[in-house]
């Protein structure tokens, strides 16, 4: 379809403007993060109404990675205000959780800081001061209308079609009615008054902003009536005082941002720079929801996901690196992070392909001999747990363990797998039936003994690549019986299964030993039978 003289040129204009607005994007982004470097202090700060979750780590991350690529400080900062709605041991998990994640805050509350305390409900009076500053200036007043009415003011709006919001009535009263409803002791909140002329803002990811607030929205609270801050004062009192300069959060706080910016000019503060990440989506875009169950962190680790395959699934599926591939560890991420590369579009997350990662993150543990060690002594554990009394002391033994974990790297996406009926004849002596020693011909037989002949005649350990051109040449003295065959019986008579690794395998992984106990058995049980 050709275009017109004026839309070619209305679609050139728009390309040059979308062009010079991504540059000016990315100078910023290089300007701001060139100029900190050693100065760059980001927070993550969840409220502990509940255990941590994808969404939560995914932004936990990305100010830790921040932080560590601009040689600054990441801080764990838990916002516990909302008294009513706290989840015991939700503050201890979040922390677990972070460190098991391996991105540590550097100032927490278990960790301490000199710009602490860390968790809000011990900051009080810094909120209420900060809160009394406002109401001296006039940029904040106390608000008495009851519960009662402001319900009456939401049905209100919402049967005549409108956005519900307060209608800033106390905002009008005199000095005198404040005062004597103070002394009469009737319950009060405190609000903020919104005033336009919001001054535009240059957002990290989704660059220049406005919104003025004050003409959709009534003054917000900032003191509850039980003394608590909200969010809207709690979190940028902190900021401050905890000399945050930079603030990655969700996207969803970007309206507020503009808000937040007036109790800045309010206090005669600096603000810090602002970056909304997008938002975590399902893979068919819908809202990553914490009622789905299976995105919380604890129950990743329960199922034996490893903390570098959850890192990379989140990084991969968004944006803000050069590359993005299968397989980064937290230090590629660092080192190939680029804020100018992250994109306002919500990043999809496809949970199907999280064994790939794991098995591609399991293999590199595997690969790793600290890492392997930490594997070993948790497989152990697994196995004594499913197998209980029936597992021979051998097969708990480091080196076996580690055999079967490096034979197996890159087929298995975790360790649950080793633990399962179709490992059991790792750990566990087959027990063949009746109707399978039955099966067992006398040119079976004739295949056991010539490899228990090969294994006599073989010192040290064997070779899988070596083991299984021999198993062939083998198999080629039993005319009458096919290779598949073959392998089956032997497979039979080492697994009780019929299906599973490869037959060499099978025998490098349970070694000579063990291999001439298992064909010695099934000689006499045939014989028996």
């Amino acid at each position: 379809m050709l275009l017109t003289l004026p839309q070619r040129c209305f679609k050139f204009l728009t390309a040059v403007r979308n062009t010079r607005v991504k540059l000016q994007l990315n100078a910023a982004v290089r300007r701001c993060c060139s100029t900190v470097q050693g100065d760059v202090r980001v927070r993550f700060a969840p409220s502990p109404t509940g255990f941590l979750h994808l969404g939560g780590l995914r932004t936990a991350l990305y100010n830790y990675i921040f932080a560590k690529k601009y040689g600054g400080s990441f801080i764990l900062r838990l916002e516990d205000t909302d008294q009513s709605r706290l989840v015991a041991g939700a503050a201890e998990s979040i922390e677990d959780m972070l460190e098991w994640a391996g991105i540590p805050p550097d100032e927490s509350p278990r960790r301490g800081g000199s710009l602490g305390p860390y968790l809000q409900s011990q900051r009080l009076n810094l909120y209420n001061q900060t809160a009394q500053q406002l109401v001296d200036s006039n940029h904040a007043y106390h608000c008495f209308c009851s519960p009662q009415r402001l319900d009456l003011l939401k049905k209100e709006a919402l049967r005549s079609g409108q956005t519900p919001r307060y209608d800033n009535r106390c905002r009008h009263l005199t000095a005198q009615q404040v005062e004597e409803k103070l002394a009469q002791g009737v319950p009060h909140v405190i609000r903020f008054r919104l005033e336009e002329g919001v001054e535009p803002f240059q957002d990290l990811v989704f660059g220049w902003n406005h919104h003025e607030v004050a003409q959709v929205e009534g003054d917000p609270v900032v003191i509850k009536a039980d003394g608590f801050p909200t969010y809207h004062l709690a979190n940028i009192v902190d900021d401050h005082y905890m000399r945050i300069s930079h603030v990655l959060r969700g996207s969803e706080w970007l309206i507020s941002t503009s808000k937040h910016l007036l109790m800045y000019r309010a206090l005669g503060w600096k603000p810090p720079t602002f970056g909304h990440l997008p938002l975590l989506m399902n893979k068919d875009g819908s809202k990553l929801s914490k009622r789905q169950g299976d995105i919380f962190i604890q129950s990743f680790q329960r199922d034996g996901v490893l903390p570098e395959a959850l890192l990379d699934i989140t990084t991969n599926c968004g944006s803000g690196f050069n590359t993005n591939q299968m397989g980064r560890r937290i230090d590629d991420l660092i080192s190939e992070f680029n804020p100018s590369k992250i994109t306002t579009h919500s990043a999809l997350l496809d949970l199907e392909k999280l064994p790939e990662f794991n098995r591609i993150h399991l293999q590199h543990w595997i690969e790793d001999e600290e890492r392997c060690r930490l594997l070993v002594k948790d497989l152990q554990g697994q196995i004594q747990q499913a197998h209980t009394a029936e597992i021979q002391d051998e097969v708990l033994q480091e080196d076996y363990i580690r055999r079967v974990l490096h034979l197996r790297k890159g087929h298995i996406s975790s360790l649950k797998e080793l633990a399962s009926p179709s490992y059991s004849y790792l750990w566990v002596r087959p027990s063949l039936s009746s109707q399978q020693v039955a099966a067992v011909t006398a040119e079976a037989q004739h295949i056991a003994s010539l490899v228990l002949k090969y294994i006599a005649e073989r010192s040290g350990e064997l070779a899988v690549d070596r083991l299984s051109k021999d198993l062939k040449t083998l198999a080629k003295q039993t005319k009458a019986t096919k290779y598949r065959e073959v392998m089956k019986l032997l497979r039979l008579a080492l697994s009780g299964l019929q299906q599973g690794p490869s037959v060499a395998e099978m025998m490098v992984s349970l070694g000579p030993v063990e291999v001439n106990h298992r064909f010695q058995k099934l000689l006499q049980l045939s014989e028996t039978d």
